[in-house]
């Protein structure tokens, strides 16, 4: 991988006459906060004072509908010159190596991320396992809830023993709520546990406009982000280099299982739909899809343009996974535009 991936990552004062005491220490807490710090610095502190490091729900303000891609100019770096098209209301275009923004629309608006919370997943699960060739089961009470959800899956089956590296290969490449779930039930015991890990190590990178719910980004009003806040979460998760292994990678296959005995082999959402991934100056290195009908097509991906990397986020565009890939030609467009640029 290229250098640019691999690289990361007083004492209380006492007045005559004036005594504070806990009650009054905490209201105190409070005006600071909401004055100095503003509401992100208030749901940490919630959180903190709670004791769960999840932030409340209610204190996210809703997520707006998708709306005409005219409706909203992109805001563009200075000194460039002109705009590609897209189809994407929401767009968030950075530079790796320094976190400029050259793109924006709507980077800060609450969104639903759809399948772009499984690089969360991915990413807090690498963290958590010190071996990835361990061999995990996976248990059949995860498998009615995906279901009955009609989840996309990796293909593997209740009772399935698994290498944990081929769960997460499961989780980015096909999406796979089984992977996901599966991971999540061995790290954690379970999904609410380990998404609890998700959300401290989302305030731990300052994504104070997230909070998730579940582990695949099945919808739920609760279950919401940014694209600014996923730029944070793409740039950290890109200083792990499993993480830029899977992220980047086409396809994988797995050696045999006890129910799959010639393995099986899975395959990236994002190349799947893009047969090419040259373009003008580069090419697109890798991505993350995602879909549901209320968070339209999303794609987070990475690409070397002129010798630089870059991510984009793209998130709301209209059509699912059966249509034109409009999210995909997102990509293409933005990048080309990149490289005839000369950046």
């Amino acid at each position: 991988m290229k250098e640019w991936i691999s690289i990361a990552p007083q004492q209380k004062r006492r007045r005559k006459g004036c005594r504070l005491n806990t009650i009054g220490l905490f209201w105190l807490l409070v005006w600071a906060v909401l004055v100095i710090g503003g509401a992100g610095a208030w749901r940490r502190i919630a959180a903190l004072w709670a004791g769960t490091g999840k932030l409340p729900t209610t204190s996210l303000p809703p997520v707006s509908k998708s709306a005409d891609p005219q409706d909203a100019p992109l805001m563009l770096a200075v000194g460039e010159v002109g705009t590609p098209k897209v189809y994407s209301p929401y767009l968030l275009l950075v530079q790796l190596e320094d976190g400029e923004v050259l793109l924006e629309r709507g980077s800060e608006t609450p969104i639903y991320p759809a399948s772009l919370t499984k690089i969360m997943t991915a990413l807090a699960a690498i963290e958590a396992l010190p071996d990835l060739e361990r061999e995990i089961t996976l248990p059949e009470s995860i498998f009615s809830d995906i279901w009955a959800a009609n989840a996309s899956t990796a293909g593997y089956q209740p009772e399935e023993t698994v290498r944990a590296i081929d769960l997460l290969y499961g989780v980015m490449l096909p999406s796979g709520a089984d992977a996901s779930l599966g991971l999540a039930e061995w790290i954690d015991g379970g999904e609410a546990a380990f998404v609890e890990r998700m959300n401290r190590r989302a305030a731990m990178l300052g994504m104070d406009n997230t909070h998730f719910t579940n582990v695949c980004g099945l919808q739920d009003e609760a279950h919401q982000t940014t694209l600014k806040d996923l730029s944070l979460l793409l740039m950290e998760a890109l200083k792990n280099q499993t993480f830029c292994e899977l992220f980047t990678a086409s396809r994988h296959s797995t050696p045999g299982t006890n129910l799959h005995p010639d393995g099986i082999t899975v395959h990236s959402t994002l190349f799947s739909k893009l047969p090419d991934p040259e373009v003008p100056g580069g090419r697109i290195l890798g991505g993350k899809t995602g879909f549901t009908n209320e968070a339209g097509l999303c794609l987070a991906s990475l690409a070397e343009i002129n010798g630089k990397g870059y991510i984009l986020l793209t998130a709301g565009a209209p059509g699912d996974n059966k249509s034109e890939p409009l999210h995909i030609l997102d990509a293409q467009a933005v990048y080309g535009w990149l490289g005839e640029l000369g950046r």
